[in-house]
């Protein structure tokens, strides 16, 4: 067991090294920020390149929730992020939208090595998705802008959830950075705050 996970974090610290070390955007405000190598799907995203703030517009047709189990303006805890500094952190919940999410993979369309399983994209940030949800397998393109090379890129969907989004407010755990409406976390991620 213990040699298991001796592999298993040497494994992780070459994944990360391998991933700053091909970084070439040195502009980035969020360079540093390295995956949550405890949480396997983390291993499968790099969020270096995600706009972690947003201006807290919502798309075209976006519904607000209407009974949400976390109302605006009320404090939660992250208990699954998608980039380090994310998990465990308070947040505040800024806006909350009935929606179906989507985890994809796609190539930037900035260049770059295909990322996976990102999480998330929703269904009102997919050019001329219709009504119904998205099988996995469908390939759709979004409008979505989270990361570098996201909009206007193919995507293929991963997995759907139909669920309440999150939009939220909080500060990253490993720098203190403030992050204003990040887009989008799902009510699995989230837990009271106590």
């Amino acid at each position: 067991m213990k040699k298991q996970k001796m592999i298993m974090g040497i494994v992780s610290l070459l994944t990360i090294s391998a991933l700053i070390a091909c970084s070439s955007d040195d502009s980035n405000p969020h360079e540093g920020m390295d995956m949550d190598v405890e949480n396997e799907e983390s291993t499968e995203m790099d969020h270096s390149d995600m706009d972690h703030s947003s201006s807290g517009e919502v798309p075209e047709g976006l519904e607000t929730a209407e009974l949400p189990t976390y109302k605006v303006g009320s404090k939660v805890l992250i208990k699954d992020g998608h980039m380090a500094g994310m998990e465990g952190a308070e947040a505040t919940i800024v806006g909350a939208y009935d929606t179906i999410a989507y985890a994809i993979s796609y190539t930037p369309t900035t260049g770059g090595e295909r990322v996976e399983n990102h999480k998330w994209i929703i269904h009102e940030e997919i050019v001329d998705a219709g009504e119904e949800p998205l099988e996995p397998g469908t390939e759709v393109t979004t409008n979505a802008s989270h990361m570098a090379g996201m909009e206007g890129a193919a995507v293929e969907i991963d997995s759907a959830e139909e669920t309440t989004v999150y939009m939220i407010d909080f500060k990253l755990t490993t720098n203190g950075e403030e992050v204003k409406n990040h887009k989008w976390v799902t009510e699995s991620e989230l837990a009271p705050f106590e």
